[in-house]
């Protein structure tokens, strides 16, 4: 397929003179086309096509904007492709004269297809906020603020046993398509009854035994298809089928050989694999599962940061997705270096607690000269928590002879450089241990009893910024930059209820990134019609008897 592009579209006299009777006040499209012009090129996804002989490309700069109209609505690629054979406001923002009669709707799936194949799906976002930055409606070194949500993913949901049975299933299916012949000599009857169906129609045993033994029974159904594949000499190409492939990593995570006897794992025994490399559905192998306060979901996480200025409209600037697993702090500076890639960095980043830690704020402004505005964990630590406890904000630092003072002038006798439990890089700083002994107040400085006091702390530029940013949470300017960090919850709520961010139409991590980034491009489109429509912004609302309250 060859791409001849077109450097700009016009809007056809009939197809304007008829959009403009029948929007006499215009609609988001129109007021797009008029306000920013054209916002993808051909040229600009001109990567996406060979350069060889062949049909023809659709013109991707406007499959690129078809694509955000249909998340902006909702639609499927069916109804997509009819909006655009039958709706005059889409004619006139894609510049198609009154009589085209469009395209099969599969157009918008390969366009996607392509898009991921080339890692381009970022340009939806980002050549939109370039036409955003030339019309001043949005600027670097402003604020913005990040947060993130979950999104489910689009398989349903299963226990460890409707797991393994339906991915032996699934392999079985995959098998039977390319080898039926083969694979009806290597089972027997009652397997057609056991996997069949699919098994959240399967009649699971209600007593603990007889689940076990059905999920052995799986596992040695699935070790016998995986160990006839793995004897053969000559059918290499089974091995290399991708639902064989899952079958053979869940059954590594989920059963074990004791003593050459197949085991069904348990956590008190055999142990389980870690939630980040669990897979928990043989149809979208990347989704994972998570536990976060009382909400548990598999799937994936998206991380949306939007501009927050009081003078210009709240629009979205990056989005990241993630599986559930990751955690928001390995994202902070993941975000920035998109931003930064974007000519987008803010000059302050308002973010939760989850997003900031002592490296985070020492990287973020040696590196993007971003401050980062959030909350940052205070001293756990009994001593911080007792009325005239020594916490360690009570020890004299030298970083330059390496040595602590306590508050009874005591000098630390070892300082050594550890990682702690989670990787981080600290410093642990040991006292003599007669000295502690003897000291009058050492119920306020440590509860050991025979050990001298132990302390862990960061390296110094770490150290410094944490004690500095627990320092700045306290002042009343902090809490007044930081009551706008709330905003972005409107943002998340405005994605998962009318745009349906929450639920992942596609399987897989890629396509609903896709998904989440022409999702975003959407937003800023219904976010800037109400700015050119000098809507207000909605403040957060009020019950008429919360507002009762406020005022007795």
């Amino acid at each position: 397929m060859t791409l001849h592009p077109i450097e700009q579209w016009a809007i056809p006299k009939q197809t304007a003179l008829v959009a403009k009777a029948a929007f006499p006040k215009s609609n988001v499209y129109m007021k797009m086309y008029e306000q920013l012009g054209q916002i993808y090129v051909d040229e600009d996804f001109h990567s996406l096509y060979p350069a060889r002989c062949g049909q023809l490309a659709l013109s991707p700069g406007r499959l690129a904007l078809i694509t955000v109209m249909q998340f902006a609505e909702g639609l499927s690629d069916r109804q997509a492709a009819e909006a655009v054979r039958s709706r005059i406001d889409w004619k006139y923002a894609l510049g198609l004269e009154l009589t085209d009669s469009g395209f099969d709707h599969s157009v918008l799936a390969e366009f996607r297809e392509r898009l991921i194949a080339k890692d381009s799906q970022r340009q939806l976002l980002d050549q939109m906020l370039n036409q955003l930055k030339e019309q001043k409606l949005i600027k670097s070194r402003g604020r913005q603020r990040t947060d993130s949500t979950h999104v489910l993913a689009a398989i349903r949901q299963v226990n460890r046993l409707e797991l393994v049975g339906e991915t032996l299933r699934h392999a079985l299916n995959e098998l039977a398509m390319v080898a039926p012949q083969w694979l009806k000599a290597q089972v027997t009857s009652d397997w057609f009854d056991r996997y069949g169906a699919r098994f959240e129609q399967y009649r699971l045993p209600q007593e603990k035994a007889a689940r076990e033994q059905l999920a052995l029974t799986i596992g040695a159904d699935g070790h016998h298809i995986l160990r006839v594949i793995d004897e053969s000499q000559t059918e290499e190409k089974w091995r290399q089928l991708e639902s064989v492939e899952i079958l053979r990593t869940v059954w590594v995570q989920q059963y074990a050989f004791i003593a050459e006897t197949l085991v069904w794992r348990e956590p008190t025994n055999t142990g389980l694999p870690p939630n980040k490399v669990s897979i928990q559905s043989p149809y979208d192998t990347e989704a994972r599962n998570r536990t976060k306060r009382d909400t548990n979901w598999t799937g994936y996480t998206v991380h949306l940061t939007e501009t927050c200025e009081e003078n210009r409209p709240n629009l979205i600037t990056n989005v990241e997705t993630t599986p559930a697993t990751t955690p928001d702090g390995a994202m902070t500076q993941i975000i920035h270096q998109h931003l930064a890639q974007k000519e987008l960095l803010p000059a302050q980043h308002l973010l939760d607690t989850a997003y900031v830690d002592a490296e985070h704020l020492v990287t973020s402004m040696s590196e993007y000269e971003v401050d980062l505005l959030g909350k940052v964990p205070g001293d756990s630590s009994w001593q911080a928590k007792t009325d005239g406890g020594f916490d360690l904000s009570c020890f004299a630092i030298d970083w330059d002879k390496h040595q602590v003072r306590c508050p009874s002038g005591q000098l630390s006798q070892a300082w050594r450089e550890r990682t702690d439990d989670y990787d981080n890089r600290v410093i642990e700083v040991r006292f003599e241990r007669a000295s502690c002994a003897a000291c009058e107040k050492r119920s306020l400085c440590t509860q050991a009893r025979k050990e001298p006091r132990l302390l862990k702390f960061r390296h110094r530029e770490q150290h410094q910024a944490l004690q500095a940013a627990r320092l700045r949470q306290t002042t009343p300017d902090f809490q007044l930059d930081y009551a706008l960090r709330a905003g972005v919850e409107g943002s998340l709520s405005q994605a998962t209820r009318a745009y349906e961010l929450r639920r992942s139409r596609y399987v897989g991590l890629a396509k609903t990134h896709l998904q989440h980034i022409a999702t975003a491009a959407a937003m800023n489109l219904s976010r800037l019609m109400a700015w050119w429509q000098q809507i207000p912004k909605a403040k957060t609302r009020i019950s008429a008897f919360a507002a009762l309250g406020a005022t007795a």
